[in-house]
């Protein structure tokens, strides 16, 4: 596919596909959602993994990546992001944000003459300690530059933003709460079931701040030889590395216990139909696009008391949210919710498919952008920053 002159909106953020995570795979949907309606897209990362090219095509977005020279905990030193964000800015519409990314101040800076949108997903997480302290203090700073440049910033709740550590901020600024993109995931078949038990899961990055421990704490307690527990999700490539050897010490000599490496395509959704209870017994988290899906899939989520990450849970009343770092309030919900008979689950999983989803998400970004757009385009400029004529289309 030749490179387009110019783009309608540029995305910028430290991790694209193939990596995966909670932002990398939002941003990735909203992308592809976007190219599918056919916008030009542009990507603006990095190259995480050597072996990835400076430039390809993956689902009709352009994605281009700076060099790597070094990493921190969880972030990647790449003096060439900016730069090349700003460049594919200057030939686009609109410059798409991905915060938490520790560039994002200077990305504005470099690309300050158009319109910027920016996803605020979560505060940066890092465990205790000094350096950690400092490398979260130096992204909350360079996310308010980013934030107050901002024309439009999309979280995704109203809980999520006002238990933000940067809500004095955002409260001062134009916001719009649009949930987080969730694929439908049912249709699977429950090849990783064993039996009649209980079968618990959790999907996602196997990394600190998803509190898998006390997952596994509760489930040890279980008092079943049938139950199991399937907990899916990469620990070869996370970022700021995972704590697998921690949780395989933690799971010990318990035979009932799975650890299922990365899922991808049909195998998540063979995934949620092999269990009865989804539980994300996280420490940091705004909103856990996979709990949603779970529930889209018709499967009760256990989550915990935290702001934006209840919000799925809450809002279809589809599962229980317990508080953090309590094995027993999980054990508890997650026996609660397993009694759920089969009428409650299908309600769960209708009011959940109607509050989120793909296509529900790229409409309400498209009818974001096009605003900003429409407000930022002045006499002279004219039609050409107006979302609606470039490639034809508009919301």
């Amino acid at each position: 596919m030749k490179t387009p002159i110019r783009f309608d909106i540029t995305v910028a953020l430290d991790y694209y596909a193939p990596y995966v995570s909670g932002l990398t795979e939002s941003a990735r949907l909203i992308a592809e959602g976007l190219a599918g309606r056919g916008r030009r897209v542009a990507v603006a990362c990095t190259r995480h993994d050597r072996r990835l090219p400076d430039h390809e095509v993956i689902d009709g977005v352009h994605v281009f990546r700076a060099p790597v020279v070094g990493r921190v905990r969880k972030g990647v030193l790449s003096p060439g992001l900016p730069p090349l964000a700003a460049r594919l800015a200057a030939r686009s519409s609109l410059l798409h944000l991905h915060v938490p990314m520790p560039e994002a101040a200077v990305v504005c800076w470099c690309a300050r003459r158009i319109p910027v949108v920016t996803t605020y997903h979560i505060d940066a997480f890092l465990p205790p300690g000094r350096l950690n302290s400092f490398g979260m203090g130096f992204a909350d700073a360079s996310a308010r530059v980013a934030l107050r440049r901002s024309d439009l910033i999309v979280v995704n709740s109203d809980d999520q933003m006002r238990g933000s550590r940067l809500w004095p901020v955002l409260r001062t600024r134009p916001v719009e709460p649009i949930p987080a993109p969730c694929e439908e995931r049912g249709g699977g078949a429950p090849t990783l079931r064993e039996g009649p038990g209980l079968h618990v899961g959790f999907l996602g990055r196997i990394a600190d701040e998803k509190g898998i421990e006390y997952l596994i704490r509760a489930f040890r307690t279980l008092d079943d030889p049938d139950a199991r527990l399937l907990i899916g999700g990469d620990y070869t490539n996370v970022a700021g590395g995972s704590n697998i050897g921690f949780l395989r010490h933690e799971a010990g000599d318990d035979g009932r216990i799975r650890f299922l490496g990365l899922l991808r395509g049909q195998a998540i959704r063979d995934f949620y139909a092999s269990i009865d209870v989804f539980a994300l017994p996280s420490i940091a988290e705004s909103f856990g696009i996979v709990q949603a899906e779970a529930m889209m899939a018709g499967v009760p989520s256990v989550t915990t008391d935290l702001p934006g990450g209840r919000h799925p849970v809450v809002t279809t009343g589809f599962g229980r949210v317990v508080p953090p770092r309590d094995p027993a309030a999980l054990l508890g919900a997650v026996r609660e919710l397993a009694r759920l008979p089969a009428r409650e689950r299908e309600r769960g999983r209708a009011r959940a498919r109607g509050l989120f989803g793909v296509e529900a998400c790229v409409d309400a970004y498209d009818k974001a952008f096009t605003g900003v757009l429409r407000d930022a385009a002045t006499p002279h400029e004219g039609p050409r920053h107006r979302w609606g004529v470039l490639r034809g289309g508009g919301s």
